[in-house]
């Protein structure tokens, strides 16, 4: 007969200290009066400064996860968040705290992962760089349809009959991959995005066309993605899970003409177990299939499966960090032989590549998917660039000694890794090639530190600075200037 599990308690009156990783918020206490010390529990939407009580959802050995069950006395610096989906989206993790107090939460999470993990010298780490638009930030959302309809515990106990169709369009509930979160209002996007996708919704529930089941893997309406970039342009890619030409052109129709102002009306036909259309053919229904972001006048043509950085005003900050970190001054002299030669590794779409080319004496960009490569050399064409060279393929692969000694050793490189960071084998070939000036561009702090541990045998921090690009979530990108240390 297997063992009961001993029911964990619920703990009254506890002051929640901190903030830790994953936007969670964090108290020191005792399980059990039992125990020989306090250990740290993890507490998702709390603020420093609350006294809560607790209810424990799992306990480790040197660690417990729990949840609010009350509110006793809320912290000072608690506000009212503003969405109404609020501690069940599970996006905005952060929306009970002042915005200048998560900024300055995002610049304590790069200094615990330098200090901790990097262990290098470091020089004072600036503030976080805040986001001019706290709200309406994102030019790219993501929504799924789904005929399971999240309800909430509360009201599936009430009793209560639901009129509605159980269908919902939105966001997928953490923890419940069949269950989405119907969405009215989205307060990270253009609220043009509001109106297009609400009434893509309720067109669909007039017409009884039937929502995507996950677990069936049936269903006509799959997927929505809009974009909406800085210039006006707009992007809608829905995604359907059948082939029915005359729902698909019924949907597709009545969107154009209810939203003329829509740029690229494009759509997918998956009917593969999963969201992701990166290996589908898109289908432009109305207008291009890309459209465009702009900046400092260069022209970026993003379609349906390219990466652009979500908040296009912030990414501007962001590139102008990284460009000054460079040493790439936009008002050098105009002589070739004065500029630097520049790797742009893990370039991504080369945004950033395209963006510092014209003060560089060539970019040479390398990313590991082929698609995105091609988009970088198209918009090296579209603004007239004709000094980028870009690589596809695996960096561990392509970027050798060889490679170094085919293009030069560069004078500076920036990389901007994936979460996971770099390949020890990418270290080395940086460490060989030696260039004089390293930017390092992260969206993960604790792996880039790591990275700068290894980094530290030949170069020196001497920059740093936190940029928020996601408000309301405890998500931060980090950017760091190494110099090569002067041989003694």
């Amino acid at each position: 007969m297997a063992r009961k599990r001993k029911e964990l308690p619920e703990i009254h009156n506890v002051e929640i200290t901190g903030v830790a990783a994953e936007g969670k918020s964090l108290a020191r206490i005792k399980i059990r009066e039992t125990d020989e010390s306090p250990i740290v529990v993890f507490i998702p939407y709390g603020a420093p400064g609350d006294v809560v009580d607790l209810k424990i959802d799992r306990k480790k050995h040197n660690y417990a996860e729990a949840h609010i069950s009350k509110i006793i006395t809320p912290s000072a610096d608690r506000i009212e968040a503003k969405c109404n989906s609020f501690g069940t989206c599970g996006g905005c993790k952060w929306q009970h705290l002042p915005y200048k107090l998560q900024l300055k939460h995002k610049r304590q999470q790069v200094v615990d992962a330098l200090e901790r993990i990097a262990k290098v010298e470091l020089p004072e780490i600036r503030d976080t760089l805040g986001s001019c638009q706290e709200w309406g930030y994102r030019n790219k959302m993501e929504y799924t349809f789904s005929d399971k309809k999240w309800r909430s515990w509360d009201d599936i106990k009430s009793g209560k009959e639901f009129n509605d169709s159980g269908n919902a369009l939105g966001f997928h509930i953490p923890g419940a991959f069949d269950k989405v979160l119907h969405i009215e209002k989205c307060h990270l996007q253009d609220k043009k995005g509001d109106e297009i996708r609400n009434f893509i919704y309720e067109y669909a529930e007039s017409k009884g066309y039937s929502f995507y089941n996950i677990k069936n893997n049936f269903g006509l309406l799959r997927t929505l993605m809009l974009r909406i970039a800085s210039t006006g342009q707009i992007m809608v890619c829905l995604t359907f899970g059948e082939e029915n030409d005359n729902a698909i052109k019924d949907i597709l129709g009545t969107i154009k003409n209810r939203f003329p102002e829509i740029t690229s009306l494009l759509y997918v036909i998956n009917k593969k177990l999963n969201d992701s259309i990166a290996d589908q053919e898109v289908l432009s229904f109305s207008g291009p299939e890309y459209i465009e972001e702009e900046m400092e006048g260069l022209k970026f043509r993003i379609n349906a499966k390219s990466f652009y950085q979500t908040n296009s005003v912030q990414a501007y900050e962001l590139y102008k960090v990284a460009r000054s970190f460079a040493g790439l001054d936009p008002h050098a002299i105009n002589c070739a032989d004065r500029k630097p030669l520049v790797y742009d590794l893990y370039t991504g779409t080369g945004t950033i590549a395209n963006f510092v080319a014209r003060q560089a004496r060539q970019v040479i960009g390398i990313e590991y998917v082929e698609e995105a490569i091609e988009d970088a050399k198209l918009n090296a064409r579209v603004n007239g660039l004709d000094n980028t060279l870009f690589y596809a393929g695996d960096m561990k692969d392509i970027l050798t000694d060889e490679f170094v000694r085919k293009h030069g050793n560069p004078d500076v490189m920036i990389v901007d890794p994936p979460r996971a960071g770099m390949h020890e084998d990418v270290v080395k070939v940086i460490l060989n090639a030696s260039p004089e000036i390293i930017v390092y561009v992260s969206c993960n702090p604790a792996t880039q530190a790591r990275d700068l541990a290894l980094l530290d045998a030949k170069y020196k921090v001497t920059a740093v600075q936190p940029v928020d690009m996601f408000p309301h979530t405890h998500h931060v990108e980090n950017v760091v200037r190494l110099e090569l240390r002067k041989q003694s």
